[in-house]
């Protein structure tokens, strides 16, 4: 399987890379590609800025198709990734759990899409997906509608329940990103 780190944000609302902020002396990056070791032969980082990213050992990929969101970083790192499937984060969430990660994998079986759906719903940016995604996902992109849960529908999908998630995560951070700066008070 392969690991894919969607680093491709304007970072607005922060002012600068979240990538690379600092939660408990380690920057958010290096703390996933650091997880992402222990169960990812492969780690792809999708960016729109290779050149922040070149100290990393992880290959690094920019959008096949410019300017399509996350839709188009999903779709661009499962096209370039080796393995059938990959589990796709956000490069914004600090509090990812190993553990967690491990569970979804083992889930995966038949299917093409695992994605976790705790009380505030589905996490798209905290998903596997399968390669065989990849028609639909271009097909989306193609009409520019850009809702990654756009294609769930069409794929044998997993849903995670809350029940399992908080088992895991029982003070409900594993999702969490850090999007603005007072995001990062926060936590």
């Amino acid at each position: 399987m392969t690991g894919i780190i969607l680093s491709g944000g304007k970072n607005v609302r922060m002012g600068r890379n979240k990538a690379f902020i600092e939660i408990n002396g380690e920057r958010i990056i290096e703390r996933t590609i650091r997880l992402f070791q222990r169960h990812f032969s492969e780690i792809i980082l999708v960016t729109n800025e290779p050149l922040d990213y070149l100290d990393f050992d992880v290959k690094i990929v920019t959008d096949l198709i410019k300017g399509k969101s996350s839709l188009g970083g999903i779709y661009t790192g499962l096209f370039h990734a080796s393995s059938d499937h990959a589990l796709v984060v956000a490069c914004d969430m600090p509090f990812i759990d190993e553990t967690f990660i491990g569970y979804m994998i083992d889930s995966i079986g038949a299917h093409d899409i695992v994605v976790p759906n705790p009380p505030d719903g589905l996490q798209p940016l905290h998903a596997i997906y399968s390669k065989r995604c990849l028609p639909h996902i271009k097909n989306l992109i193609r009409k520019d509608r850009l809702k990654i849960t756009g294609f769930y529908k069409k794929s044998k999908t997993l849903i995670i329940p809350p029940d399992v998630i908080q088992s895991f995560d029982s003070w409900e951070t594993m999702f969490l990103n850090v999007n603005s700066r007072q995001d990062l008070q926060e936590l």
